[in-house]
């Protein structure tokens, strides 16, 4: 049979759709400033004639993919959300959707937190992480594009200083549950030392009270990844004879390392990442 020009043209396109998923992808280790970037098909010419560019649809689509695959930490290290995706997060932050995700969160580790049986030594534990854990910089990440910025310490410093972060009320009410069922509670952040006054104040202003012990970064212990400086300080409760029961946090660096909570709650958080 002869080909057709019209099947000519499919076929061609159809080589230059190959062409893009097979090699598109691998730009991520020759230029790691792309890798933020969705794949996109490399589509010369539209067979039915419509215009170039991206479908409104598609991209939804392909965001939504990419805050699974960074809620369930199937994402190396980035700086920045992909620059497509700037106005999903930005609905996502706003919307009902983050809203109903921390509600389940807080609600699954509720349920956990109530059927723990105590040992009456006053030693179980609980560690909840401060920043979109307990505390919400969307006020400041709503002036920073909610993530499309690369992170500046020296600016987000400024915003903690003002105290004003409001509280996560989803993680108020299991903050306050954990409280009354009887657990030491440890706040856990990798803010620094020295901004302890105001992160006390901040939290106190807004409701959380009567944590057992708030461990902030010493000299010591900058540079350090959050995983290790983290896992460094469970290890010094477990030391003087805490079980960690819960911890609650938006990152999984909050989470992993060793030792480990009996249950751990990852709060959604597609703005930023830190290993």
């Amino acid at each position: 049979m002869i080909p057709t020009p019209k099947s000519l043209k499919m076929k061609s396109l159809l080589i230059f759709l190959v062409f893009s998923l097979l090699f598109v992808p691998s730009l991520c280790t020759q230029e790691p400033s792309n890798c933020h970037q969705l794949t996109r098909n490399m589509i010369l010419e539209y067979p039915d004639g419509g215009r170039g560019g991206a479908d409104p649809e598609e991209v939804i689509l392909q965001c939504t993919s990419w805050r699974f695959a960074v809620e369930a930490n199937n994402m190396n290290s980035w700086k920045t959300i992909p620059q497509e995706c700037a106005d999903y997060v930005k609905n996502y932050m706003l919307g009902k959707g983050y809203l109903l995700d921390l509600e389940r969160v807080s609600n699954e580790a509720s349920v956990f937190a109530k059927s723990v049986h105590f040992e009456g030594d006053s030693k179980d534990a609980w560690v909840f992480d401060v920043d979109e854990t307990l505390l919400s910089n969307l006020p400041y990440y709503a002036d920073h594009a909610f993530g499309l910025e690369v992170f500046d310490g020296v600016e987000f410093d400024k915003w903690v200083s003002k105290a004003m972060a409001p509280a996560i009320e989803s993680s108020l009410r299991l903050y306050e549950e954990v409280l009354s069922l009887g657990f030491k509670v440890f706040l856990l952040t990798g803010r620094s030392e020295k901004l302890r006054d105001v992160t006390a104040q901040n939290l106190i202003n807004v409701g959380f009270k009567n944590w057992d012990k708030l461990i902030l970064r010493n000299t010591e212990d900058h540079g350090k990844l959050a995983t290790i400086f983290k896992s460094e300080k469970r290890s010094e409760m477990m030391k003087e004879g805490f079980r960690i029961l819960g911890n609650s946090g938006d990152q999984w660096s909050d989470l992993l390392g060793f030792p480990m909570s009996t249950r751990s709650f990852k709060l959604p958080n597609p703005m930023y990442y830190i290993p």
